[in-house]
């Protein structure tokens, strides 16, 4: 997988995960489908829909590679940001990001694959 497939697949992701949390998966453990494994509020739910969008129009509008490598890069690295936010905030260290709930051991996972696998495409990425 290369970069550019990297923001075709990850903007499907999160656009499917953005419309599932504000559906089935949110806005608390209660409501969720899934309970306390894993439930996404309406802030992380719109964030995932917003950025879902902006990854697949960079797919479909954004032809320079580099540009490209550099955008899942980002990505990458506020992914990893966002989990490590998350697990330091589950023991109640630092209040929540923004207005998000970064206490969900499942999201903050989610978090850090998505930010290892868009860092690694750059560098094992086939064009």
């Amino acid at each position: 997988m290369n970069p550019k497939q990297f923001l075709l697949w990850g903007g499907v992701i999160l656009v499917v995960l953005g419309l599932a949390g504000l559906f089935f998966l949110g806005p608390d453990a209660q409501s969720s489908l899934l309970g306390e494994f894993f439930w996404l509020d309406n802030t992380e739910n719109l964030a995932h829909l917003l950025f879902g969008v902006v990854a697949l129009a960079a797919y479909y509008f954004v032809k320079e590679p580099l540009q490209i490598k550099w955008l899942t890069m980002a990505v990458g690295v506020v992914a990893i940001i966002v989990a490590l936010l998350g697990f330091i905030n589950a023991g109640g260290v630092v209040p929540n990001t923004a207005v998000t709930n970064l206490e969900n051991p499942a999201d903050n996972i989610l978090h850090l694959v998505v930010g290892i696998w868009a860092i690694g495409v750059n560098f094992v990425g086939k064009e």
